[in-house]
Order: C-alpha cells, then structure tokens, then sequence
C-alpha cells in the first residue's frame, strides 16, 4: 500500500517559454564553444574548412530542429527518442535509444561537460591539470587496430565528480528551481560569449608574419576526411537543440513551446558561434587558435592582458555549469520513462514525492557519469558520445517519416518546414558522420556500439517479465 501514491505521480509541466529557450540555448552554449575551436582548428587544417564545418553544423542541427519540433509538439512526453522510436517502430526501437541514452550517451555528455569545466579551471589554477599518475594500456594482437593508449589521471577528474553531484543536487529538488537556475546561467553565458567576441572585434588587427592557411590546394579524400573530424567537433558544440525534446511532459504549452524554442534557439546559437570563431580567428594565427587548451581565454589575454583573462575565464565556468544543469535536467528522464515501463533498472523509477523529479534516474544518471569522468578526457568523451547520439537523432527523424505514414491523421500542431527534403538531409548527414566517426576511431566507437547492443538481452529479459506479470494478472 505503501507504494500507491508513488505509482499516481507524475512530472508537472513546469517548464515556460523562457526555460525551455534557456534550456535549449543554454546546453548548446556550454563547453563546446570555447574549446572545440581549436580541436576543429587542428582537425580541419584550413580556415575555409573550420567555417565550412561550422556552416554544415549550423545547417544539420537547424534541420533536426524542425524535425523534433514536429515529433515534441505531437508526442510531449517524457523521453524524447524513447517515445518517438516506441510508437514508430515498437517498443525495442524505444528501449534502445533509452539504454544507450542512459547507459553511454548522457553519462559521456555529462562527464565531458564536467572535464570541459576543468579546463577552463586549469587556467586558473594550473595545478587542476596537474597529472596524479599514468597508466599505459595496450591490447597485445590489436595494437594495429586499436592504438596503445596513456591514461592520465590529474586532480581534474575527482573534481569533475564533485561538480556533478552538486548539479545533480540541484536537479533533485524540482524541476522548477532547475529551469530558473538556467535562465540565470544561460544570461551570463551568452554574456560571456559577447564579451569575447566584441573584445575581439574592437581590437586592433595585429599583422603575422605568416598567412593563415585559407585553401586547400585540391579537393581530395584528404580535405574530406578533414571536413568530417571538423565537422563531429561542430556538432558537439551546437548538441543540446534536442534536450528540450527529453522533458516535453514537463513543458508549458508544447504546441507552440516547442518549435520556438528548437528553431529560435538554434539560429541564435549558430549566429553566435560563427562571429566567435572569426574572432578567435581576427586575434590568434590559424596554428595559435590550432594549439590552445582554452582559446577564449587566450583571445582576451592576447588583448586585454592576464586579469581580463581571468575574469571571462570565471564566466565560462558558469557557462559550463550552465550547460551541466540543462544536461542533468534532461538527462534522466528517459531512464525514469522506461523503469516507468518496466524495461530499466527499478532504481531508476518513480518520482519524488515532494520536489515531483525522477529522484532516483537523477542518482542513477549521476553514478554513471561520475564513473566516465574519472576514466576519459574532454576530446575523448564527446567523440563516444557523438558517434552514439547522432545514430539515434537520424532513427528519430526516421521515425517521423514513419509517422506520417502510418499515423497521417495523428495530431500536429507542427509539421517540418520543407518536409521530405529537410528531414531527408539530416538523416543522411547523420548516417554519413556516424560512419566517418567509427572509421577514424575504431576502437572507442566499437566499444559504445558494443555497450548499446549489450542492452538487447536486458530488453528482452525485461519484455518477458512484463508479459509474465499480465498474463498472471489477467487470471487473477
């Protein structure tokens, strides 16, 4: 009897116009912006190329915007994926995406979020990125495939974990504190974010004594390849359009909540980043940009000196902070829909009775990434994340073709602007980025794929268990 009420409770829709905004601007704007810059730098090998991959980012992320405003307007519920896959293509489909969501996908997001937050901290106290020991791992047979690796441990990881945990405090205590805590957090980031790009652009053009590399000289399998690792750092810095979608039970007035925020959120972000990235570019040389661990502070510091620096440096933690609490806010949610369900862990079910959150998804989603961020880095946790996230956002979008074929008179309120052409586009730019992910990192890539197929026996467990307890209800 106990545990009736519980059973009776559900999310409250708690979040307005301007949270789901924040949330969505507010993810988006994290970590990525300020360090991704130069990792796409390196990668891309040529100004024209990083643009490029900013441009095609920008485009894929607004064309899976429009798409999940269609399926969050019409589907509002918990999840996002889960219940987009489970209604187009049955409930393994759902099940999939919340075990990779809940198992590799936000755990790896949220830990590379927390490692980012350390670098920018780095700056600061140097000492942060000190390294404590290092461990060198080699697979005897497959060091062709899969190249021998150093792990370093530094004090960064243990208090990435602590960072964490506090934004998971947070989280547990309402759904409501947590999206005014990310409009308060998104304002200052943007702040921040305005502040470098004016300080750059204010400044005088210091000469170089070397062009920055503008062109390639041919368009090879090369400039692909190069385009393609720009292009997965890209993303990483515009993911977080589709978190909204992972709380749509909780947002105030979907219908129209929905497509403001996704597509509105998107094209103010995508403006944002590639302003900052030609300031970045109008400060530093091309192989300066190239080299930083935390090229926004070096652009303030090249201009407006150390305290400066400093200061903006202080404003991207909270950016970080900000984008930590919009993931830890979203993130749980699919695994609470599914032990809803009955095919998750029951650990993770049911809701608080008094702050009405997915208290225990929350202390679920918090053990597993603390977990990744004591063993990855920030570039090696958002490559495992990206290459399992995108495989789910192009099924998802699969799954509104699906729907409109077989549910052409289900309600929506909206329907994808340039619709078959749009959501055509993303799905073949998802599948081609996938692939060229897994190509250029076999060996991580292979282990996340691993870890999503590894779900298929606990769903079918689960699934057996569920159709053992009707057919004892139905008798009874």
């Amino acid at each position: 009897m106990s545990e009736m009420p519980e059973k009776r409770l559900e999310l409250v829709r708690g979040l307005g116009a301007w949270a789901s905004g924040a949330i969505v601007v507010g993810t988006m704007i994290g970590t990525g912006i300020f360090l991704k810059p130069a990792e796409m730098a390196r990668e891309g090998r040529y100004v024209s190329v990083v643009f490029a991959a900013w441009i095609v980012g920008a485009i894929l992320s607004l064309f899976g915007a429009l798409s999940f405003a269609e399926l969050g307007a019409a589907i509002p519920e918990a999840g996002g994926e889960y219940a987009y896959l489970r209604r187009a293509f049955g409930p393994a489909a759902g099940f999939l995406f919340g075990w990779m969501h809940s198992i590799v996908g936000r755990p790896s997001s949220l830990s590379s979020i927390a490692a980012g937050l350390m670098r920018f901290l780095s700056f600061l106290i140097p000492v942060v990125a000190a390294p404590v020991f290092t461990l060198h791992i080699a697979i005897p047979g497959l060091t062709t495939w899969i190249k021998p690796y150093d792990f370093v441990f530094t004090w960064a990881q243990p208090l990435a974990v602590l960072w964490i945990v506090g934004m998971t405090a947070i989280n547990y205590l309402g759904v409501r504190l947590g999206g005014v805590v990310q409009i308060f957090l998104t304002a200052i980031k943007i702040t921040s974010v305005v502040i470098v790009i004016a300080v750059a652009f204010f400044s005088p053009t210091v000469a170089q004594t070397t062009p920055d590399p503008m062109w390639p000289s041919a368009i090879n399998g090369g400039v692909l390849s190069a385009f393609l690792a720009a292009l997965a750092a890209a993303l990483w810095a515009y993911d977080g359009w589709e978190d909204l979608n992972l709380v749509g039970s909780e947002v105030e007035n979907p219908q129209k909540n929905f497509p403001r925020a996704l597509v509105g959120g998107v094209a103010l972000v995508a403006l944002i980043y590639f302003l900052f990235s030609a300031a970045c570019l109008k400060v530093l040389p091309f192989s300066a940009v190239a080299a930083s661990p935390h090229i926004a502070s070096d652009v303030v510091q090249q201009v407006a000196g150390p305290i400066a620096a400093a200061w903006i440096t202080v404003a991207m933690v909270i950016s970080a902070l900000g984008s930590m609490n919009s993931s830890v806010l979203s993130g749980a949610r699919p695994a609470y829909a599914m032990a809803r369900d009955g095919i998750f862990f029951k650990i993770a079910a049911g809701v608080h009775p008094q702050y009405r959150t997915p208290a225990r998804a929350l202390i679920f989603q918090c053990a597993l990434a603390s977990l990744m961020a004591l063993t990855g880095t920030f570039e090696e946790l958002t490559n495992l994340f990206i290459f399992a996230g995108w495989i789910f956002y192009g099924l998802a979008v699969v799954a509104l073709f699906r729907l409109r074929h077989t549910e052409p008179n289900m309600p929506r309120p909206y329907r994808c602007w340039g619709y078959p052409v749009v959501p055509g586009l993303f799905v073949a730019g998802a599948l081609a980025l996938t692939f060229n992910i897994w190509l250029e990192r076999p060996g991580r890539s292979t282990i996340g794929l691993l870890l999503i197929l590894a779900g298929l026996p606990f769903y079918r467990y689960w699934s057996r268990k569920l159709k053992a307890n009707a057919r004892a209800e139905s008798r009874t």
